[in-house]
């Protein structure tokens, strides 16, 4: 029988949990507790403990964090910051934004940035890498951090999609100057809109993101810098209080459906997986996206589709360097072979097990028709 699995089912958010969430709505709403309420400060309570971290600012975005971050690390105007070229435009846009320089550079085999090529862009300019930890994965951060300490730099990671993903144990978002994360509705950890967070364990660096996120307003109230508007709604940051109590009973879900997905298609020559969960005891991933590499990518997409079968090619199909219009260029002939074969699979906790044996099963007959 022919199933309907989209990519991710955007309505179904707030059915998983109507009743808990349409409670705190309207307790957030009869008490009109909408910015910066007890709601934000407990999550941002909440969300500091469980990383480990001293302070937890949420605000209106992870762009806005990355942007914060990249000052606390004191770029100035020219400097350069290296980062992947398979990373979301918001990567390269905070750093454009803070007046530094986007350098690109390629990633690995596990998709994420491959430092030894890193090393080959360093400048007397540059002063930041920025690890991108991608799809629910952390990147080897023994190789970030010394490639940081040979060359003097900051590290400032781009933890958007990896919230409760590890490495050695510590958790993304906790290496460098700052980490950020993002809270967009199709993440683990999501909110009903755009919504961030930006955590630091430094007490020097707490009171300057204070500053920052609240027009330059001083714990006194005072305005003594130039600062943004990106303060996280206290309306979802009292819905991410809710659903961090279950995240990871929602990691452990997605976990379970890639063990499907490993056990499915390992074997299938035409398709490389992510590595599975447990395969490399340094790292914990979560799954935030299931990024496969396939043998007729377009045709397996469009096969698919037909099937009843939502997938996605990250960014639009195109890593940064190939948006010329930005001018964005470099020469990156691993991503770009990459981008002829990289696709998302279904993979969140609105699918069952038995959905994603059906994702299997079809490109298993696609292949072998």
């Amino acid at each position: 029988m022919k199933k309907n699995i989209p990519f991710f089912k955007y309505s179904a958010v707030y059915a998983e949990n109507k009743k808990a969430y349409t409670k705190v709505l309207e307790d957030v709403l009869e008490r009109g507790a909408f910015i910066l309420q007890r709601d934000l400060s407990e999550f941002e309570k909440n969300l500091a403990e469980y990383l480990g971290q001293k302070y937890a600012f949420g605000i209106a975005n992870a762009t806005d964090g990355l942007m914060m971050a990249l000052r606390l690390a004191g770029l100035k105007a020219g400097d350069e910051v290296i980062l992947p070229s398979h990373t979301f435009v918001a990567t390269a846009a905070a750093v454009h934004f803070v007046g530094g320089v986007p350098v690109l550079v390629e990633c690995g085999g596990d998709h994420l940035i491959d430092v030894d090529e890193a090393k080959k862009s360093v400048t007397s300019k540059t002063k930041v890498i920025m690890p991108v930890q991608l799809n629910g994965r952390t990147c080897n951060m023994d190789q970030v951090n010394a490639f940081a300490k040979n060359y003097g730099l900051k590290i400032v990671e781009d933890s958007a999609q990896g919230l409760g993903s590890k490495f050695k144990g510590r958790l993304a978002g906790t290496f460098g100057v700052a980490g950020t994360f993002s809270f967009y509705p199709a993440k683990i950890l999501n909110c009903f809109g755009d919504g961030g967070a930006i955590v630091v364990d430094q007490d020097g660096y707490a009171e300057a993101l204070h500053q920052m996120r609240d027009h330059g307003r001083n714990t006194k109230g005072d305005i003594v810098s130039w600062g943004l508007n990106s303060r996280l709604d206290n309306l979802q940051a009292a819905i991410l209080n809710i659903k961090l109590k279950s995240f990871d009973e929602a990691i452990s879900y997605r976990r379970k459906l890639a063990d499907v997905y490993e056990k499915t298609l390992g074997d299938l020559k035409q398709v490389k997986l992510p590595p599975a969960p447990d395969a490399d005891t340094n790292h914990f991933d979560t799954y935030q996206n299931y990024e496969i590499e396939a043998q007729k990518r377009n045709e397996l997409q469009a096969f698919l589709k037909e099937e009843g079968i939502g997938t996605l090619i990250q960014w639009g199909g195109k890593p940064l360097h190939q948006l010329n219009s930005l001018g964005l260029n470099a020469t990156l002939p691993y991503t770009d072979e990459l981008f002829k074969k990289c696709l998302m699979l279904p993979m969140n906790t609105l699918i069952t097990e038995e959905d994603v044996a059906y994702v299997c099963q079809k490109i298993r007959t696609f292949y072998k028709a």
